[in-house]
C-alpha cells in the first residue's frame, strides 16, 4: 500500500470549534496543497476588504428607508493610497466636510453615530445597518436623541471625535471596519467616546470588536453598546474609567438584554 500523501494532525477534531488555522496537517515538510490554497484565498479576501470602495450611497439609502437621516463626509486623506500611508490624515476632516458640519444650524443631539469604512468597507456594508436596527429599541428606552448618522470616507477611529466636536454631540460611537484577519475580512468594531473632541486619547474610548454573525452577533453587540451608553451618560465618562460589566445582571440599570425580556 502507498503511504498517504497528507499526514493528519492529531488535534484535527478541535477545528470544529474555531475558524483559526490549527491542525492543518502536512505533506512532507510543507502544508497540504488544499490548505495552502485556502490560505491564499483568505489573504486575497483580506486585501480586497481593505481596498474595496466605500459605498456610502447604498448605506444612505438603506438607512433612509428606516427613517434615519444621513450626512456624508471625507477625511483629509484624499484617496485610499494616501489613507493607508498617512493614518494621521484619516483622523481629521477635510476642509469642505468641516465647513459643512459647522454650518448646520441644528440643536446638538445626545448621541452621534458615525459609520466609517476604516480598513474593511466590506464589514461596514454587511454589519452596520443590522447593528443600528438592533440598537434602536435601546435608544428609545434611554430616550436618547440621535443626530443624523454620518457616513465617513477614508476614516480612522479618531475621526469620530472631530465629527462629534463639530456637531456638539454629548457622545459619539463610530462603527468602523476592523483590520481584516485571515478568517474574518468583514469584522466590525464600535468605539464609543463621551464628550468627543479632537484632543481625546485612545484610552478615553470603549471598544466592542468582532461584530459579525460568526463572532459577536448584533443583539449582543447592541446590548453592550447600549449598556456602555447608559453608564456613560450617567457617569459622564468613557474609556478606561468605564469598565464593560454588561455581563453582570446585578449592574443593569434600565438596559437589560431584549432577548431575555
Amino acid at each position: 500500500m502507498t503511504k498517504p500523501v497528507t499526514h493528519r494532525n492529531p488535534w484535527e477534531t478541535l477545528r470544529q470549534f474555531t475558524a483559526a488555522r490549527i491542525a492543518l496537517g502536512r505533506s512532507g515538510s510543507s502544508l497540504p496543497t488544499e490548505e495552502l490554497l485556502k490560505f491564499g484565498l483568505a489573504h486575497a479576501q483580506a486585501r480586497d476588504a481593505v481596498h474595496q470602495p466605500f459605498d456610502s450611497e447604498t448605506l444612505a439609502g438603506q438607512l433612509g428607508q428606516q427613517g434615519l437621516e444621513t450626512l456624508t463626509v471625507h477625511s483629509a486623506a484624499p484617496d485610499r493610497s494616501i489613507y493607508l500611508r498617512r493614518p494621521d490624515l484619516g483622523r481629521k476632516l477635510d476642509t469642505p466636510s468641516r465647513k459643512m458640519l459647522l454650518g448646520r444650524r441644528q440643536k446638538p443631539a445626545d448621541l452621534l453615530l458615525v459609520i466609517g469604512d476604516g480598513l474593511s468597507s466590506k464589514a461596514v456594508h454587511r454589519q452596520a445597518v443590522p447593528l443600528i436596527l438592533a440598537l434602536q429599541p435601546y435608544l428609545q428606552l434611554l430616550d436618547v436623541s440621535l443626530a443624523p448618522i454620518v457616513l465617513a470616507h477614508q476614516s480612522r477611529v479618531a475621526l469620530a471625535d472631530d465629527i462629534g466636536e463639530c456637531m456638539q454631540a454629548k457622545a459619539v460611537a463610530i462603527l468602523i471596519g476592523e483590520r481584516p484577519g485571515l478568517s474574518s475580512p468583514d469584522s466590525l468594531g464600535v468605539y464609543m467616546t463621551w464628550g468627543p473632541h479632537r484632543q481625546r486619547l485612545e484610552s478615553e474610548r470603549n471598544c466592542i470588536s468582532n461584530i459579525r454573525p460568526e463572532g459577536l452577533d448584533y443583539p449582543q453587540a447592541a446590548f453592550k453598546l447600549a449598556w456602555l451608553l447608559e453608564q456613560a451618560f450617567h457617569r459622564q465618562l468613557s474609556g478606561v474609567q468605564l469598565k464593560d460589566e454588561s455581563d453582570n445582571p446585578a449592574l443593569y440599570g434600565r438596559i437589560t438584554p431584549l432577548l431575555e425580556q
